[in-house]
């Protein structure tokens, strides 16, 4: 379960409020604190809007911004020079990550949308014995605490749940019964579910695509939790160089998702998959990554706190499958609810202490995931 913590603050000892500046430098985190600050005869209401996206040109060393890596962390070279990332995608490794946790999690109810540059300098399958298919690299959203758990396998069925991704297929072969089955080149978003059974899509001929090295190809996805849509676009110099079809999770055609099937995941990476329990399939290559961007909802947007009738209330735009309460501490050592918990909705929510205030109050809104 996952907590998503919005400040609040009520005190009559300010003389003077924080302005936007001062917040921005004495708040780095994620979510920015949200001042409500009283004073003899003025009252005076921040506003924020809490939609994200984050940017990563890489013109600055990412590890000094957030960015993380796991596993054999020798796959991933920031260069300094040319302002990217240069990754090393090897199946005989470990699984290997370079990563940004998003701060909150997305399920299949909420928007995103992603784009990244892509050079692939060389890539094959073949690499380890018996192993002539190719394995994938992806690039999307996983839960961390599933993705770095050692019996995450990307390359075994039911051994990745939580997976949003772009993933890439160098082509391969298999011999079976004397001859060799070519195996070509596949070019697919996929979704995999909590459960780590349900994939989407199921077939994968329309995703047949080899991607050319030397080339940067740029990819766009982009999910809507409405129609339960995902539209993947990829582009060389502005031209369309392919696009996919739709990959559309309520379509039984194609999406093995059911109705209740759902992922949570909370952090994007770009992934270097170990070949541990898959005994057909393997990839070894070199590209570089650069301009990547993604954008999410934050289950708390628009956030206004204030008083009306001496009671003090919050309110803000709130999402679906979260649920709210607003909590109250003196001394930021324990926190006392409020209010209810209330289901969001999609719409506006307000949460209000219709309790006596004591000397100096601090506020909180606290969002989880049900």
């Amino acid at each position: 379960m996952q907590h998503i913590f919005l400040p609040a603050l009520v005190s009559q000892s300010l003389t003077r409020p924080q302005n936007a500046a001062d917040i921005e430098r004495s708040d780095q985190r994620m979510f920015k604190s949200c001042l409500l600050a009283i004073i003899p005869g003025a009252l005076l209401i921040a506003s924020v809007s809490f939609a994200k996206t984050v940017s990563q040109d890489f013109a600055t060393d990412p590890l000094h911004n957030g960015w993380q890596a796991f596993g054999n962390t020798n796959l991933f070279h920031w260069n300094p020079t040319n302002q990217n990332l240069e990754v090393t995608w090897d199946s005989r490794q470990s699984n290997s990550f370079f990563f940004v946790p998003l701060g909150t999690s997305l399920t299949r109810n909420d928007d995103f949308s992603v784009e990244f540059d892509l050079l692939l300098n060389d890539i094959v399958s073949g690499i380890e014995p018996g192993k002539t298919g190719g394995l994938e690299i992806g690039f999307g959203f996983f839960n961390f605490g599933t993705a770095t758990n050692t019996t995450f396998m990307r390359g075994s069925f039911g051994g990745a749940p939580n997976l949003v991704e772009f993933d890439y297929f160098p082509k391969g072969y298999f011999e079976f019964g004397g001859q060799t089955f070519e195996v070509a080149a596949t070019t697919t978003p996929t979704f995999i579910s909590t459960n780590s059974f349900d994939y989407a899509p199921t077939i994968f001929a329309p995703y047949i695509m080899e991607l050319p090295t030397n080339t940067v190809v740029h990819v766009q996805m982009s999910f809507t939790s409405s129609n339960q849509t995902l539209a993947t676009l990829l582009t060389t110099n502005g031209a369309t160089l392919f696009q996919p079809p739709d990959v559309v999770l309520t379509d039984t055609n194609t999406s093995a998702f059911t109705a209740s099937d759902d992922y949570r995941v909370d952090t994007f990476s770009i992934n270097s998959y170990s070949s541990a329990g898959d005994d057909f399939d393997s990839v070894f290559g070199h590209g570089i990554v650069d301009n990547v961007v993604i954008s999410f909802p934050l289950p708390i947007e628009n956030f206004i706190g204030f008083f009306s009738n001496g009671v003090w209330q919050a309110s803000f735009s709130s999402r679906s499958n979260w649920v709210y309460t607003l909590e109250r501490t003196m001394d930021f050592q324990s926190w006392t609810a409020v209010s209810p918990i209330v289901p969001g909705n999609g719409a506006a929510l307000l949460l209000q202490d219709s309790a006596a205030l004591p000397q100096n109050a601090f506020y909180r809104v606290r969002a989880t995931r049900p």
